[in-house]
């Protein structure tokens, strides 16, 4: 098979990075880019030239991913000595292998491979190896799905120098070695369209009564447009539409059959259908060929599925918080015969979507936020560690709807300048954003756009209104859903916000404060369009403090806190200082953390820096799986504190707390209140636990760290406040 010059730049990347001091590599390929043959034609150049060798390929849970990538070294690489797991199980490793192995069969319960005598087996095969000074090198396919903590334990078992991870959409490492396979490079070769035209010939303002029927009628009608193109160009080609229903979708999925019903199209002809547990009619459905117009998947279709033939994409919704997946537009992105026809509508593929959230979706599968963000794996050596968490022994934040009203009520007023005269008010919540009408009106775009990165850049994008008339019936369903999710931001059931929603904008209330005087249609639509400034602004006003039913705080929970396994490790790779803590309890932790204070940062800084500290953990500030203390406010109401950090000094086990520091006056930029109770409430719990800790803070005038470990006091100058560097020595 003859290599485009992309992928031999990516194979000769591939070679100069093993020969360079990064454990990890990352290889981001777009779907289309033809990451398998990359991948084996690079094994197949190594072991030309390095003996004592064993390559591990790991792929993720369905789809028989592994099976597939196997098939595909033995077809293209001669002679390779390619191995499933049950090959390894059987004669172990052997130098020159390509092990290809599920690596959720090692990790699941009720796999077989890891189950007593055989996960000795399993070992002691990784044992022998090592004897027969074997080394070897870990490719971790499609990088980005299910890479669990027991996965990678089971790559740190193989002590390897050498590490490549693969996805299209990888969490990139700026410590790593990043090998960027360029979409337009791909482009340029032929084997994917050109663009990607985005709700095509929309008009800008758009009324439709049913949108499900209105988006598959415009993929339908561009099959056939696609269709008889290639049967004018004689290519035996059929397109096919790709149908991508949210969850909880049964009445939708109901919308797609009918509609193909009156085309005469169902599954006992040409309409697919591949749902979890459920498959009809898929067939050799990936053949150019195939007689399948249109098919319809729930989540992206399983891992490795390859059908060229793929042409159009609908993307539905309903009332999910859904992201949209960057992998589902690649399966529409491969070209038929890997060439382009230099014909634009058969070099371009086509979605269909009123999901207006699908460029931020795109943004997070591309790695495009603000902050860099990882997976982090704790370190093998850590996963024991243990301390006593205290926790609440059940829900006190009994929140009173009456004093919800009114909180909402003062914060709109004195938000939006809102008084008792409803016409006015009407005419200020319209000049702030609010939308007042009885249709249901929603925002997309259109546009062509040739690589995935322009989804990001709206000038390219035509917005498109849509407007669809309220159906109390249909939009029932959508209006309770979004009270609900209002209430949700507050603690409030459905009944409770209901209520509020309706004494504040209904006309079905009696209520002297009330803002505006709706019908119930025009309610529904209120709340419908409004939905995301509604629950802005009711969150917003419950920075309003209602009153608590206290707790005896002898009523702690106390439970066992370990480190958690995995962490979601977010950093700034514009940093200059990318620098890797040996000292913190995950692999791969950097000194470019964010978000941290500037005493957090100053902190870890003193722990990867002074020989007395063997080990740190920076805690997380809310979730059960940190470590937490409880305390009492003073309305008696028990709260949680997290202290930043547990680290262990000189063999001794210490918890920190970090707060703002102090100007050069001396004068405190602490802006948490509740620090003293913080530090009675972790004084206590140390002397429990015979533990030692306290709270550090940064002094400008001295530009040195200080800890207090007695008595809590906000005046630098106390006694109380030591050197950091004189106490942990």
């Amino acid at each position: 098979m003859r290599l485009k010059n992309f992928q031999l730049n990516a194979i000769k990347s591939l070679l100069e990075c093993m020969d360079e001091s990064n454990r990890d590599i990352i290889l981001k390929s777009p779907t289309g880019s033809g990451k398998t043959i990359i991948l084996t034609r690079f094994m197949d150049e190594y072991l030309k030239s390095h003996s004592k060798t064993v390559f591990v390929w790991l792929t993720p849970g369905k789809g028989s991913l592994e099976e597939q990538s196997k098939a595909k070294m033995d077809k293209y690489i001669h002679n390779s000595q390619t191995k499933l797991l049950l090959d390894v199980m059987t004669s172990g490793f052997a130098e020159n292998d390509c092990c290809f192995i599920n690596w959720e069969k090692l990790t699941k319960k009720g796999n077989n491979a890891l189950k007593d005598s055989e996960r000795t087996n399993f070992l002691e095969f990784i044992e022998k190896a090592f004897a027969d000074e074997l080394e070897f090198k870990i490719i971790i396919d499609e990088s980005h799905q299910n890479f669990t903590e027991k996965a990678d334990a089971i790559v740190q078992l193989f002590h390897t120098d050498k590490i490549i991870r693969c996805s299209a959409t990888p969490i990139v490492n700026k410590s790593a070695k990043l090998i960027d396979i360029k979409e337009e490079d791909v482009i340029a070769e032929g084997l994917i369209k050109k663009l990607v035209a985005i709700n095509e010939n929309f008009p800008q303002t758009l009324a439709t009564d049913n949108q499900t029927i209105y988006l598959l009628q415009k993929a339908i009608n561009k099959r056939n447009e696609i269709k008889q193109l290639y049967t004018d160009m004689n290519v035996d080609v059929n397109p096919l539409i790709v149908i991508q229903l949210p969850n909880n979708s049964d009445a939708l999925l109901d919308t797609i059959e009918t509609f193909f019903a009156q085309l005469n199209i169902d599954y006992e002809n040409d309409l697919a259908l591949w749902l979890s547990g459920r498959h009809e009619n898929l067939e050799n459905i990936e053949e150019n060929n195939a007689s399948q117009v249109a098919v319809i998947i729930k989540q992206a279709v399983a891992t490795g599925w390859d059908c060229p033939r793929a042409h159009i994409l609908v993307k539905l919704r309903e009332n999910m918080d859904e992201t949209f997946e960057i992998q589902t537009i690649g399966r529409i992105r491969r070209m038929p015969e890997a060439k382009h026809y230099e014909n634009s509508i058969l070099d371009t593929c086509y979605l269909y979507t009123f999901d207006s959230k699908f460029t931020e979706g795109v943004k997070n599968s591309l790695g495009k936020n603000a902050l860099d963000v990882k997976t982090l794996f704790l370190k093998n050596e850590y996963k024991k560690v243990s301390l006593i968490k205290e926790q609440r022994t059940m829900i006190t934040d009994l929140r009173n709807p009456r004093k919800a009203l009114k909180s909402i009520n003062t914060y709109l007023r004195n938000e939006y300048g809102l008084s008792g005269k409803k016409t006015e008010n009407k005419t200020r919540l319209e000049t702030n954003g609010y939308i007042f009408s009885n249709d249901i009106i929603k925002h997309t775009v259109s546009g062509d756009v040739a690589v995935l990165d322009e989804l990001r850049e709206s000038e390219n994008l035509n917005s498109i209104t849509l407007t669809e008339p309220l159906n109390t019936h249909t939009h029932g369903r959508d209006y309770h859903n979004r009270i609900g999710r209002i209430g949700l931001e507050i603690g409030l059931e459905y009944n409770f916000m209901n209520t509020i929603i309706g004494k504040l904008f209904g006309d079905k209330f009696q209520d002297k404060d009330k803002l505006l005087s709706l019908s119930s249609r025009e309610l529904y639509a209120f709340v419908i369009n409004n939905f995301d400034r509604l629950r802005r602004d009711v969150r917003n006003a419950m920075a309003i403090v209602l009153s608590q039913i206290g707790m005896d705080l002898n009523r702690v929970s106390e439970k066992q806190f370990y480190i958690p396994q995995t962490t979601m490790f977010t950093y700034d790779s514009k940093s200059k200082v990318q620098t890797e803590c040996e000292d913190n309890v995950y692999q791969g932790y950097l000194l470019s953390a964010e978000p941290r204070s500037s005493s957090e940062k100053k902190f870890e800084k003193f722990c990867e820096n002074s020989k007395a500290v063997e080990w740190f953990y920076k805690n997380g500030d809310k979730g059960d799986e940190y470590m937490s203390i409880v305390y009492l406010d003073n309305a008696n109401r028990q709260k949680l504190f997290y202290p930043d950090y547990i680290l262990s000094i000189n063999g001794e086990t210490w918890i920190i707390e970090t707060k703002g520091g102090f100007d050069r006056t001396g004068k405190s930029e602490d802006v948490d209140i509740f620090s003293p109770k913080k530090f009675d409430v972790l004084k206590t719990y140390l002397t429990k636990h015979n533990l030692k800790g306290g709270f550090v803070r940064y002094d400008k005038q001295s530009e040195e760290l200080c800890i207090c470990l007695e008595n809590y006091s906000d005046d630098i100058h106390s006694n109380e406040w030591k050197i950091l560097s004189d106490i942990i020595k």
